[in-house]
C-alpha cells in the first residue's frame, strides 16, 4: 500500500491590533507557507498524481479577532457582521494558493442567532463544509454561551481533496465522544482550532497541570481512534476589554500527534508555523494491532446517553 501523505501547516499567532492587520498577517503567512508547493510537486513524478502531496492550512479559533468572550457585551455581536466578507476573503486566498484552509469564524446566521463556526475551503475556493461548535463553555473569562448558540450540524467529517477532515473547535477537545463519532464516520484526521490560556493568577504548578491535561486529552483522541490530531492555539496576552477580568495569556504549544499519540511536531508559547507531513496510511496499520473499534461494546453503552447515571 502506497503512503497517503498530507502536508499540514498550522499558523500560531497573536492578535495584531486590528481585524484587518490580523487578516493581512494570516494571508502573508499562508502565501509564504504555500509558495513552494508547485515547485515541490513538479519535482515529483508528473505521471504519478498520487505522488503530489495535498496541503492543508489550519488556523486557530476566532483567528481574525481578539478573543472577545472574556466579558459580555451586546455590541460585540457587530463583529459577526463581517462573516460574509471573511468567507469571501478566505475563499479567494484558498483559490490563489491552491490549498485547503480550515478557518474559525464568528457566524451571524440570523438576527439574534450566532455560531462559532469552522468553515473549510477547498483549494479551488469553494466551501467544502462547515462545523458549528457543539460544546459551548461558560467559565470565568470564557463566557461563550452569551455569544454562541450550540451547533446543529452534528459531528460530520468534511470531505476535501486532502482527505476527510474531522473538524472540531476548542472546548470540543475535552469530549472523547466527539472525536469518536468523527472517527466512526470516517474522518482521516482530527483538527482542533483553539483559544486557551492561563490567567495571571495561575501559579506555575497550575499552569503545568493545565497544559499537560490539554496535551494529554488530545493525544488520547489520537490513540483511541488511531487518527492524527492537529491542535492549533493562539498566543499572546489579551486583556479583558471590560476591565473586570484578569485577561488571558494564551499558551500556544500547538502540536500534531500521530496515530499512536506520538508528537510529530510542536511549537512553544511564541508565534510560529507548525509544518509536518502526515502519513494517513498509519491509521490502518495501527487499527490492525490496536483494534479498539472492533472491541467496542456498543450493546452496553446506553448509559452514556444520560446526564448522570446515579
Amino acid at each position: 500500500m502506497s503512503a497517503q501523505k498530507v502536508k499540514i501547516t498550522a499558523i500560531q499567532h497573536s492578535y495584531k491590533g486590528s481585524f484587518r492587520a490580523t487578516q493581512d498577517f494570516i494571508a502573508k503567512e499562508i502565501r509564504q507557507a504555500t509558495k513552494n508547493d508547485s515547485v515541490e510537486n513538479s519535482a515529483k513524478n508528473d505521471t504519478d498524481k498520487s505522488a503530489k502531496i495535498p496541503h492543508i492550512v489550519a488556523l486557530q479559533e476566532l483567528h481574525s479577532n481578539l478573543y472577545f468572550c472574556q466579558s459580555e457585551n451586546v455590541d460585540t455581536f457587530d463583529l459577526a457582521e463581517s462573516f460574509d466578507d471573511e468567507v469571501a476573503f478566505f475563499s479567494s486566498l484558498a483559490k490563489e494558493c491552491g490549498v485547503v484552509i480550515i478557518t474559525s469564524l464568528f457566524e451571524k446566521r440570523a438576527k439574534g442567532l450566532y455560531h462559532n463556526t469552522a468553515v473549510v475551503f477547498e483549494k479551488d475556493g469553494q466551501i467544502a463544509g462547515k462545523y458549528r461548535k457543539m460544546h459551548i463553555p461558560d467559565d470565568p473569562s470564557f463566557y461563550e454561551k452569551f455569544y454562541f448558540t450550540q451547533g446543529d450540524l452534528g459531528f460530520e467529517p468534511i470531505d476535501t481533496s486532502a482527505g476527510r477532515l474531522g473538524v472540531l473547535v476548542c472546548w470540543d477537545q475535552w469530549y472523547p465522544e466527539a472525536a469518536r463519532i468523527m472517527a466512526l464516520r470516517g474522518a482521516d484526521m482530527l483538527f482542533y482550532p483553539t483559544a486557551i490560556g492561563f490567567t495571571p493568577s495561575d501559579d506555575s504548578e497550575e499552569k503545568s497541570r493545565q497544559l499537560d491535561a490539554w496535551r494529554t486529552i488530545q493525544r488520547a483522541h489520537s490513540i483511541a481512534n488511531a487518527l492524527p490530531t492537529i491542535a492549533i492555539n493562539r498566543v499572546g496576552f489579551e486583556p479583558d476589554s471590560s476591565g473586570v477580568g484578569e485577561g488571558i495569556e494564551f499558551w500556544g504549544h500547538s502540536f500534531i500527534s500521530g496515530a499512536q499519540g506520538e508528537i510529530l511536531a510542536h511549537l512553544s508559547d511564541k508565534e510560529g508555523i507548525l509544518e509536518c507531513e502526515v502519513d494517513l496510511s498509519r491509521t490502518q496499520d495501527v487499527r490492525r494491532i490496536w483494534p479498539f473499534l472492533r472491541d467496542r461494546r456498543i450493546d452496553a453503552y446506553k448509559p452514556i446517553l444520560k446526564r448522570f447515571c446515579r
